[in-house]
């Protein structure tokens, strides 16, 4: 592609509404421009990358046994409150109507659409294992989208869903989903980790995500380096602390805290760390009110907490209600209120520790929690960096991470609403096992650039760049040009993707633009390489290594060929 045929609007400026790195950047290389808020156009470039992902997700998808299909955007709301998920998914589901006032949604997800679907078409135990996916616009109605194709309202994604005969044959299923996914991620280029997480609004019985690291990622994982174990911080296992000796300690003692409510004052006013204060929530658990523990320097995992407690419903009880029920907020404590207790398994054996004594003001010290308070000990508080691994106890590391892929075990909560059944080998209907598995196409093209960037702009893994060689002349002599030419022929029909700069521009301009695109590499040549028959080869991911000198008399297409594939082969590991 000549850059002088290419819509390409680069920007010099960072724009003032975009706040991330892949946001910037994506409108600066003329990626992606904004239609509205959550809403872009796909540049050629932009679009090429997303081609290429969408790519190897099919070749993989293909591997793991699933068919392509495609399914409409726009979804009855019959299927919708047949699932019963019609009037529990919130506003993010954009309801309308059309001429005939009849109710429909634009789809944020399919589970819905392929359920019926099988359902109509599906018969038999002998039509199954069953995987079908699509790579399809959705759209969410996102209360504040942001940073770009990271977050948007309208996005790309690819959606798998499986339907089985039994557990057993899913569970193999889910299995070559995982499996596939590690493919893909790794062929992108990525750096990544697959951890446990909660299926929030798509339900079932067990998720994974998949989290392309980043420094800017949004979500914090727990990592073990040691065994491998990974999870989102709020679900992850912490193992249970060792027991402690007990020894005597004195009685409650009433402390004066008063003006002083976070935290961190009543830390500071009694001269101790926040990990020995007991911080106190009052949580409605399916209505009825319960105090919650943690340390102070610790945060509850509602999701652990509701998994624990085995609860449909967890929320922090409204102020006044806590008030009215319990004590003056900033004092809370739970000692002697009568109201069920449940504390962290950190909290266990703990002496000599202070908690609020629901007086204004004031703050109990001396706190035994298994004599004073006796509560019930769960894993629920979120995990830190130092917390012991639940399968080796060694310590966690922190990572943050752009969640790009989630695969669902769903079991029977759409199949059996929906009553997807199929006969089995002794003729009774039986209702099929689910499992659902997205990426996000364009989230992945954003993850990529958060991961792979510098101060000059994109670095592209190999596999997933626009053009693999960004090729720059330099002036505007008649024989540069017939030499830029010619290598530009010589290298795409040798199977290399070139973009050709033969603008007549400044080599400020055109190094800067490349640098700013991130091709792999980026091959420039000027009068002084034709003088010396020689090109000269900048591999854009190691930029402060300098040039690469070859020859024009020598296989240079050959030569960049090895060094593209030595750059996907690192990309790999």
């Amino acid at each position: 592609m000549f850059v002088s045929k290419l819509f390409l609007p680069t920007m010099r400026e960072v724009p003032g509404d975009a706040v991330v790195v892949s946001h910037q950047l994506m409108l600066r290389a003329g990626l992606i421009r904004k239609v509205a808020a959550g809403i872009y156009n796909y540049l050629p470039l932009g679009f090429r990358v997303i081609q290429k992902i969408s790519a190897i997700i099919e070749q993989e998808m293909d591997q793991a046994g699933a068919q392509e299909l495609l399914m409409p955007m726009v979804q009855p709301a019959d299927l919708w409150k047949e699932s019963g998920r019609y009037s529990e998914y919130g506003p993010e589901l954009l309801r309308f109507k059309d001429r005939k006032d009849t109710d429909f949604c634009l789809g944020p997800t399919h589970e819905e659409v392929i359920c019926a679907l099988v359902r109509d078409n599906v018969k038999s135990y002998k039509n199954l294992p069953l995987t079908l996916y699509q790579i399809q616009t959705k759209f969410r109605d996102e209360v504040r989208p942001r940073f770009g194709l990271m977050r948007g309202r309208e996005f790309i994604m690819k959606d798998a869903y499986s339907f089985c005969v039994d557990k057993k044959s899913q569970d193999q299923v889910y299995q070559d989903m995982w499996d596939a996914y590690h493919r893909i991620f790794k062929r992108c280029g990525l750096k990544f980790r697959a951890v446990r997480a909660a299926t929030g609004s798509i339900g079932g019985d067990m998720s994974h995500e998949f989290q392309v690291l980043a420094q800017s990622g949004e979500d914090a994982i727990a990592s073990c380096e040691a065994c491998g174990y990974a999870a989102n911080v709020e679900l992850a296992h912490i193992a249970t602390p060792k027991e402690k000796e007990r020894r005597q300690e004195g009685a409650l003692l009433e402390v004066d805290t008063r003006g002083h409510h976070s935290v961190d004052e009543q830390a500071k006013i009694l001269g101790v760390g926040k990990e020995r204060i007991i911080k106190t929530l009052v949580y409605e658990i399916d209505d009825v009110l319960c105090l919650v523990l943690v340390r102070g320097n610790q945060e509850v995992s509602e999701v652990k907490l509701k998994e624990a407690l085995k609860a449909d419903i967890v929320q922090l009880a409204p102020d006044k209600k806590v008030a009215d029920e319990i004590g003056p907020i900033g004092f809370i404590g739970p000692v002697n209120t009568g109201i069920r207790v449940v504390a962290d398994n950190d909290l266990k054996n703990e002496l000599n520790m202070f908690a609020g004594a629901n007086k204004v003001g004031c703050h109990w010290s001396g706190v035994d929690v298994l004599r004073d308070i006796d509560p019930e000990f769960f894993d629920i508080r979120q995990a830190q960096a130092q917390d012991p691994c639940p399968e080796c106890r060694a310590p966690f590391n922190i990572l943050r991470g752009i969640e790009v892929g989630h695969i669902f075990y769903l079991g029977t909560k759409y199949s059996k609403a929906m009553s997807a059944t199929v006969q089995n080998e002794h003729g009774e209907n039986i209702v099929m096992e689910m499992g659902c598995y997205g990426i996000g196409v364009g989230r992945t093209a954003a993850a990529a650039i958060e991961q792979n960037h510098d101060d000059k702009g994109i670095i592209w893994p190999v596999a997933i760049a626009p053009y693999h060689v960004h090729l720059v002349s330099l002036g505007v002599d008649k024989e540069v040009s017939d030499e830029a030419h010619k290598i530009y022929e010589n290298l795409s029909n040798a199977g290399v993707e070139v973009l050709y700069d033969d603008r007549d521009e400044r080599a400020g301009v055109k190094l800067n633009d490349a640098d700013l695109i991130g091709c792999p590499l980026r091959i420039t040549l000027g009068k002084r390489g034709i003088k010396n028959r020689e090109l000269e080869v900048l591999p854009r991911a190691e930029h402060s290594q300098g040039v690469k000198i070859l020859s024009l008399d020598s296989d240079y297409v050959g030569q960049i060929k090895a060094m593209l594939d030595q750059a996907k082969g690192q990309s790999l590991c």
